[in-house]
């Protein structure tokens, strides 16, 4: 039998944290040859150190994307991160770029050719998750990590009163309070974040951030039971890369659904969309979002499975944990009917091709508005009416 009383915690990461600003430069990467390019193929990984950045992987893409223009836009990211800092500066830290041709031997299994159409760029298992817990139909905890966060990250931006005086790298943690199934309440909030005033104490710092988490909580989740943690280890004015080394990849649980479902192990930054670590799990949350949006349960797992090289997946897979309304069997069924699911039909159902990763870079692939452009396209919920009237 199912719990229905407990904790539950999830973290997040701002994007200055070291991993963040390399996923960030990863993904800018990629919308730099996809604004030129849309059949771009590009593999990049990110390492931050003191002021020292370094961009490698395979790509096939056109030449006037140069080596100076990456240079260029990698330190436009860092500044509008907010480095400026002695051991990482935007405009003092060494960049290379060590990017190369993609493999033919992976091109030729990617590539279509004659009777064969597109296959996945890679094996693997990618897994999508909804649940009626926020109105993002997102799991609570990782939610509002995120949440108190993005509101920190946007009064630093806008030099909002003392904001200004907090540094770009933060992290967060809640644990949220279940009963009979549904959060309730905030257990427990951890919060340690970059300063730039080496005078501020632990205090003075939960001071300033105090009001944004209060503000970014549903009414009546803290309590006086509350446990608060704000920069427990006391000061911390060296941040970002300059206090520990950064990679792309390295948030993966951060990027998804903060340990609430499982994941397939793949991280998404820096990859182009026929890459189903990327694009297949993200078709798998735009499955479970729209089966949740549905109403036809109020928690979905959806889990896909594909081949290097061949276009359609080997299995899909859904669990409603015992709150569907419907056969599970027979929604596997009508999934893969709805959506085609081979990576070419996963990029133009959700319009991949085009220049909107380096947003999804922080604070989470999931639970964010579709923008105008294409950007967070698996948010929608379009296929909702399609699916109810399928399994009728």
């Amino acid at each position: 039998m199912a719990r229905t009383s407990y904790l539950f915690t999830s973290e997040s990461v701002s994007e200055g944290h070291p991993d963040k600003i390399c996923d960030r430069i990863s993904d800018t990467v990629l919308d730099a040859y996809l604004e030129v390019y849309p059949e771009t193929r590009l593999g990049c990984e990110t390492f931050a150190t003191t002021n020292r950045v370094v961009i490698g992987g395979e790509v096939r893409g056109p030449d006037s994307v140069t080596t100076e223009h990456l240079v260029e836009l990698t330190r436009a990211a860092i500044k509008d991160i907010g480095y400026e800092q002695d051991g990482f500066h935007w405009e003092r830290a060494q960049i290379d770029v060590l990017l190369h041709a993609q493999s033919v031997d992976i091109a030729q299994g990617v590539d279509a050719a004659g009777n064969k159409d597109e296959g996945a760029g890679d094996q693997g298992i990618m897994f999508g998750f909804a649940c009626t817990e926020t109105p993002e139909l997102m799991p609570a905890p990782l939610h509002y990590a995120h949440l108190i966060l993005r509101r920190l990250s946007e009064a630093r931006h806008a030099r909002q009163g003392d904001a200004a005086k907090l540094g770009p790298d933060a992290k967060s943690q809640v644990t949220v309070r279940y009963e009979n199934g549904r959060p309730v309440g905030a257990a427990s909030i951890v919060l340690s974040t970059q300063h730039l005033d080496e005078s501020l104490s632990s205090g003075d710092v939960r001071a300033i951030v105090e009001p944004y988490i209060r503000g970014a909580l549903p009414d009546g989740w803290i309590s006086d039971a509350t446990e608060w943690h704000v920069n427990p280890t006391g000061k911390f004015v060296i941040g970002g890369p300059d206090g520990d080394a950064g990679l792309t990849g390295r948030k993966i649980i951060v990027d998804t659904y903060g340990g609430a479902a499982p994941h397939g192990g793949g991280a998404f930054s820096g990859k182009d969309p026929t890459k189903v670590d990327r694009s297949a799990a993200y078709a798998a949350r735009y499955l479970a979002k729209n089966v949740v949006a549905a109403g036809l349960a109020d928690r979905a797992t959806i889990q896909l499975a594909y081949a290097i090289g061949v276009s359609k997946p080997l299995s899909i897979y859904a669990d409603l944990h015992g709150t569907g309304q419907v056969d599970e069997a027979a929604l596997e069924r009508v999934l893969g009917e709805i959506m085609d699911l081979s990576p070419r039909g996963i990029r133009q159902h959700l319009q991949l091709n085009k220049p909107i990763y380096a947003r999804t870079a922080a604070y989470g692939h999931f639970g964010r508005e579709p923008d105008a452009d294409g950007g967070f396209s698996w948010e929608k919920t379009d296929i909702a009416d399609a699916l109810k009237s399928a399994l009728a």
